[in-house]
C-alpha cells in the first residue's frame, strides 16, 4: 500500500490480520522492507498486523534531495506521520540497522507511540559513541562511514562494475537472487544517493539527542556481525531504564533478519508477550 505523509509517498507492506495488534517494521542500509519477508509469517501466525516500511530515500515517492532532509529527526517524523495516517495509537516497534537507530530514536522522544522495542544490529546510540570512544576494534569496524559520507566517490565505487563492491558488501544476506533483490534497486538513478544521504546527514549533536529509553526493549546482536563489536552491544543496556533483554545470537552476520529469521521472529514475539 501507499501512505501519504508529511507531504511524501511511502511504500509499505502490510500483513496478518486486519484486526491484529499492529507491529512497525524498520529496515537498513541498503536494504528494504522485503528484508522482512521470512520474519513476519510468525508474526502473523501469532495474531500479530505487520506494517514494513520503506523509509525515506527508499520509495521512490519520498526521495527529497537535500542532505538535511535525512538528518535523524526527519526520519523520526517520518515514522510518527506514518503511523497517524494509518490511524495507529501506538507500535510494537522493531528496526534493524539505520532502522533501529530510528527505532532508538522514536522510542526515546515518543514514548507514547511504542508498546516495545526490538532492536537488531545496531545498539543505541550512546552505546555506539562510547565503544568508538573507548574501543579501537569498533572504530575499525566503523570505518567505512568516512567513504559513505563523501558524495560522488562512495558511489562511484559502490556502484562499479554492475555494483560489485555493493553486492560483496551483501554477501552475508544469502544466495545470488537474495543479494541482487537489494543491490538492483541501489543502482536506479537516484536511490544510492538518497540512501547515502542518511550518513551525510547524520551528526554527533542528532545521534547525542537521543535519550534513554523507557518502553520495554529487546536487544539482538550477532557475534559476526563486522559492523557492530562485543563493546557497543553490551554497552547498550546502560541506555535503557525499562525491561531490557540482550539477545546474542552466535555464528549469525550482520544480516540478521535474512540470516536468522526465525530467531530474530522468536526474539520479537517473546518482547511482545512480555507486555501483552
Amino acid at each position: 500500500m501507499q501512505v501519504d505523509a508529511r507531504g511524501l509517498t511511502f511504500e509499505v507492506r502490510t500483513g496478518g490480520p486486519s484486526d491484529g495488534v499492529p507491529v512497525l517494521l524498520l529496515h537498513g542500509f541498503p536494504q528494504h522492507s522485503g528484508e522482512w519477508d521470512e520474519v513476519v509469517p510468525a508474526l502473523h501466525a501469532a495474531g500479530l498486523r505487520t506494517y514494513a516500511l520503506d523509509q525515506r530515500g527508499y520509495s521512490p515517492g519520498a526521495r527529497p534531495e537535500a542532505v538535511a532532509a535525512y538528518r535523524i529527526p526527519e526520519l523520526v517524523a517520518d515514522v510518527v506521520a506514518v503511523l497517524d495516517a494509518l490511524g495507529v495509537d501506538a507500535v510494537h516497534l522493531v528496526g534493524h540497522d539505520w532502522g533501529a537507530i530510528v527505532a532508538w530514536a522514536v522510542a526515546a522522544a515518543h514514548p507514547e507511540r511504542v508498546r516495545t522495542l526490538t532492536a537488531v544490529s545496531v545498539p543505541h546510540p550512546a552505546a555506539m559513541a562510547h565503544a568508538l570512544g573507548t574501543d579501537t576494534e569498533q572504530k575499525a569496524r566503523s570505518s567505512y562511514i568516512a567513504l559513505f559520507r563523501k558524495p560522488g566517490k562512495a558511489e562511484k565505487v559502490l556502484l562499479a562494475w554492475h555494483a560489485t563492491a555493493l553486492r560483496r558488501m551483501l554477501g552475508g544476506v544469502g544466495d545470488r537472487p537474495r543479494v541482487d533483490r537489494y543491490a538492483d534497486p541501489m543502482r536506479e538513478p537516484g536511490a544510492l544517493t538518497a540512501a547515502l544521504n542518511w550518513y551525510r546527514a547524520m551528526s554527533r549533536a542528532d545521534l547525542a539527542a537521543v535519550g534513554p529509553v523507557a518502553v520495554p526493549t529487546t536487544y539482538v546482536w550477532s557475534d559476526r556481525d563486522i559492523a557492530i563489536g562485543r563493546t557497543a552491544a553490551e554497552a547498550c543496556a546502560a541506555n535503557v531504564t525499562g525491561d531490557y533483554r540482550f539477545v546474542p545470537l552466535p555464528g549469525v552476520s550482520h544480516w540478521i533478519p535474512d540470516a536468522a529469521p526465525a530467531a530474530l521472529a522468536e526474539a520479537v514475539l517473546a518482547r511482545v508477550a512480555g507486555t501483552a
